[in-house]
C-alpha cells in the first residue's frame, strides 16, 4: 500500500478531486470508514471521485459491488450496525430508486425504532443534476424525496472547499446523510483550505452580499445565482446570493435575515417545482417573514415533466437568464 497523503496547505482543486481528498482524509483518520459502490475500485468511479483510493487503502476498504443498489444500501446498514462507517456511491441520481425502500424504510427509521440505541453512520453519495448531456435516469434531482423523510440528513455542497469539508463532516455524523454532489460542477475548480471548515455541516451561508433581492439555491444552482448577481450588478440591482448547503435540516436564520433586509426572495433549483425543497422554503419564508416581504416569493425550477432528452436540457434547466426574469418580476411588483 502506498503512503496516505492528505492536504496540508491551501490549494486549487476541482470539486470531484476535493471530495476525493476529503474521503482520503476521513479514511486515513478512521479505520472504520470504508467505501462501497459500482466500479469505484480500480476505475475510480464513473466520475473518478474515488480515483486511486483502492490502491492506497486496499480492496477490503474500497469495495467494488454488484449492480444492486438495494443490496449496497442493505449491506451498509448491516456494516453500520457492526460499528463501521460506510460511504456508498450511487453511480447516478436516477439509480437510487431501486434502493428507495432500504433508505426510507430501514436506514431512516432504525435509530428511532431502537430508541436511539443503534446509530446509522451511513453516507450515501449521489451525483445529481443536469448539464452533462446524458440519457434518461442520469440527470435527475431527487433530493426532495429524502429531505421529506424524517431520520435522514440531506446536504449538497456547491464549492470544492465545502465538498472537501462536508464529506468529512457527513462521515463523522452518527445519522445517515444523503450527500448530493452536483455532477455538472465536478470539474469546476476552487480553493480548498485544509486548515478549518468554513461552516458546520448544516449551516446556510451567504455566498455574495446584496441589498435589493435575495436569491437562494443549492448545489449547481449557486453558480447560476452568482452569474445572475454579476449581470444584475451591471444593471444596477444588488442580489444577495444564499447557498443552502443543507436541505434537511435547513438553517433558515441566515435566509430569513437576508429576506428581512432585502424584502424580496427568488428560490431556484434544478428539480421540479411541485412539492419540492423550493416549495418548503417559499412557505417557511412566507410564514416567518411575511411582514418583511415587499413582493411574493417567486420560484424558478425545472418543469414538472420527466427530464427531457439531452438536446432539450438547456430549455428545461434554470439558468441565470430565468433567474433574472424572476428578479425583474419581483423588483417591479
Amino acid at each position: 500500500m502506498s503512503p496516505v497523503t492528505t492536504l496540508t496547505e491551501r490549494t486549487t482543486l476541482p470539486l470531484a478531486r476535493a471530495i476525493n481528498e476529503g474521503l482520503r482524509t476521513a479514511m486515513a483518520s478512521d479505520d472504520r470508514v470504508l467505501l462501497m459502490g459500482e466500479d469505484i475500485g480500480p476505475l475510480g468511479g464513473v466520475f473518478r471521485v474515488t480515483d486511486k483510493l483502492q490502491a492506497e487503502f486496499g480492496s477490503a476498504r474500497v469495495l467494488d459491488t454488484p449492480l444492486a443498489e438495494a443490496g449496497i444500501v442493505g449491506s451498509a446498514i448491516g456494516l453500520a450496525m457492526r460499528g463501521y462507517r460506510p460511504v456508498i456511491e450511487i453511480q447516478f441520481d436516477g439509480f437510487i430508486f431501486p434502493a428507495f425502500n432500504q433508505i426510507v424504510t430501514q436506514l431512516a427509521k432504525i435509530t428511532n425504532r431502537h430508541d436511539g440505541k443503534i446509530s446509522m453512520p451511513v453516507v450515501i453519495r449521489v451525483p445529481y443534476g443536469g448539464h452533462i448531456g446524458a440519457v434518461e435516469h442520469h440527470q435527475e434531482s431527487p433530493e426532495a424525496y429524502f429531505a421529506h423523510t424524517p431520520g435522514l440528513r440531506v446536504v449538497a455542497p456547491s464549492t470544492p472547499n465545502d465538498a472537501y469539508w462536508m464529506i468529512q463532516q457527513a462521515i463523522q455524523s452518527d445519522d445517515p446523510v444523503l450527500f448530493f454532489e452536483p455532477k455538472a460542477k465536478y470539474w469546476q475548480k476552487g480553493e480548498v483550505d485544509p486548515a478549518a471548515p468554513s461552516a458546520e455541516l448544516h449551516r446556510t451561508r451567504v455566498a455574495r452580499p446584496g441589498t435589493d433581492c435575495t436569491v437562494v439555491g443549492h448545489g449547481a444552482m449557486v453558480t447560476a445565482l452568482l452569474q445572475a448577481a454579476e449581470i444584475a450588478q451591471g444593471e444596477g440591482t444588488s442580489l444577495e446570493v444564499v447557498d443552502l448547503r443543507s436541505l434537511s435540516p435547513i438553517d433558515y436564520e441566515p435566509l430569513l435575515d437576508s429576506v428581512r433586509k432585502t424584502g424580496r426572495l427568488v428560490v431556484a433549483q434544478e428539480a421540479q417545482g411541485g412539492a419540492s425543497v423550493g416549495s418548503e422554503i417559499a412557505a417557511h419564508v412566507a410564514e416567518h417573514a411575511f411582514y418583511s416581504l415587499q413582493a411574493p416569493v417567486l420560484r424558478v425550477s425545472g418543469y414538472d415533466v420527466p427530464f427531457p432528452p439531452a438536446r432539450l436540457e438547456g430549455l428545461y434547466l434554470p439558468d441565470a437568464d430565468r433567474v433574472l426574469e424572476a428578479v425583474d418580476r419581483t423588483m417591479h411588483y
